[in-house]
């Protein structure tokens, strides 16, 4: 048994741990000069999406994996470049650093009866599993609106610090947690900043009576084994009536419960608006030379137009018709396994309500079990109804967007695949 592992962020680490763990050779490729993936800012592979304030939305004590805990001392909210060196601590401590081979970039997968040619731009080799973890917060996903724009216009995975933006009016797109930082850090630099949202977003600080936010998230749901759809809404009461309803400060109170939703973290924002350096504004109608029109009537002239409008799931390397059948990671057996395609595995193609490094060392340990057999699978039928029940699940649960397609409960996905691993 040998398998490939592709890309060497928080997935690829802890996949080469646990493979090593279980004696399953591999080689690792990366197409970066070194290991981190998105944590590394200005990382060489262009796949970093990290700006420079970017300070994580999961505390500390949630964000470690299950073996590696973050040492003591460090902040409850860690910066990306600690992220990043916990990640190098990380592959230090498991002694699978020296394993990974930069600067190699993975250009085809292709499989050839019942195992795996995978070419790079340095040659090519023969697997058994070929376990696919290069992320999928690269590739940015950008609307289109009627209109032209004669300004700068951006995604928020080209953005870095606000300096450039001094002075000026910035729009910027999208109310999830990339939006909303980058909102608060250009409002200390530029001459005005407006706030686009379709369906506005629940608001949660990250501390909430001097604790994180997500321990009482966690103390909820695994202290007191309360459902997660009300232990959700409990930290939405607490934040009300720790901080204030979201509309006092000119934040609209979205429609949809806070369940069928991610919330978006952020201790600043309801400030920044309610002091007028953000403000809000629905969906934009048009684009119109040196303005922006909204969908209420307004318009606005801008020199800048920021899209944090989310990332595309993308595989270049593999063959358009495997990626196609996965339906870009909605549809894979466990959210890992390619149904079609026997050892061809994903790691961290999700998005998990809950911290996603810790369910992504599950992941690993998942994965190196099943390729040593430990974990037994089951037939197509049954991977296609697992499938079809998940993604029933996913439709019921959240609101109708592209966001939710790879969505999982951490609680109740974790412990799948802890059974999975224990029968």
């Amino acid at each position: 048994m040998k398998a490939c592992i592709v890309g060497a962020g928080a997935s690829g680490v802890t996949v080469a741990k646990s493979l090593a763990q279980q004696g399953v050779d591999f080689d690792w490729f990366e197409k970066g000069s070194a290991l981190g993936g998105l944590w590394r800012y200005d990382n060489d592979s262009g796949t970093s999406s990290a700006y420079r304030s970017l300070q994580i939305d999961t505390s500390s004590r949630s964000l470690a994996y299950p073996d590696f805990p973050v040492p003591g001392g460090w902040p409850a909210y860690l910066r990306a470049r600690q992220v990043l060196e916990y990640l190098e601590r990380y592959a230090a401590e498991f002694d699978v650093a020296g394993r990974v081979r930069t600067s190699t970039e993975v250009t085809g997968v292709e499989q050839v009866g019942d195992r795996w040619t995978v070419a790079t731009d340095r040659g090519s080799g023969e697997y058994d599993a070929v376990v696919v973890a290069n992320g999928h917060l690269s590739v940015p996903r950008r609307p289109s609106f009627p209109g032209t724009f004669d300004g700068q216009e951006l995604h928020s995975h080209e953005y870095r610090t606000p300096e450039p933006f001094s002075g000026k009016s910035v729009v910027v797109v999208g109310m999830g947690n990339s939006g909303c930082d980058i909102a608060v850090d250009l409002a200390r630099v530029a001459g005005q900043v407006h706030l686009s949202t379709r369906r506005s977003a629940w608001i949660l600080p990250k501390y909430l009576f001097g604790v994180p936010t997500d321990r009482w998230s966690g103390f909820f749901m695994r202290t007191l084994k309360l459902p997660t759809p009300l232990a959700r809404n409990l930290v939405k009461l607490l934040a009300r009536v720790a901080v204030g309803p979201q509309e006092r400060f000119g934040v609209p109170r979205p429609q949809h419960p806070i369940h069928r939703e991610h919330a978006t973290i952020g201790q600043e924002l309801l400030q920044y608006v309610a002091y007028d350096w953000i403000r809000m504004r629905p969906d934009i109608a048009a684009l119109d030379g040196d303005r922006v029109r909204f969908t209420d009537g307004t318009t606005v002239d801008s020199d800048v137009v920021i899209y944090a409008t989310g990332y595309d799931a993308s595989f270049p390397f593999l063959p358009e018709d495997l990626v196609t059948g996965a339906e870009g990671g909605g549809r894979l057996y466990r959210r890992m396994l390619h149904p079609d395609a026997p050892g061809l595995y994903f790691a961290g193609l999700v998005q998990p309500v809950g911290p996603t490094i810790p369910l992504v060392e599950i992941q690993g340990r998942w994965i190196a079990r099943a390729l040593t057999g430990e974990v037994a699978l089951p037939g197509k039928g049954a991977m296609a109804e697992e499938i079809s029940t998940h993604r029933r699940w996913v439709e019921k649960s959240f609101v109708g967007s592209r966001r939710y397609r790879l969505e999982v409960d951490f609680r109740d996905y974790a412990g799948q695949l802890q059974q999975d691993m224990a029968a």
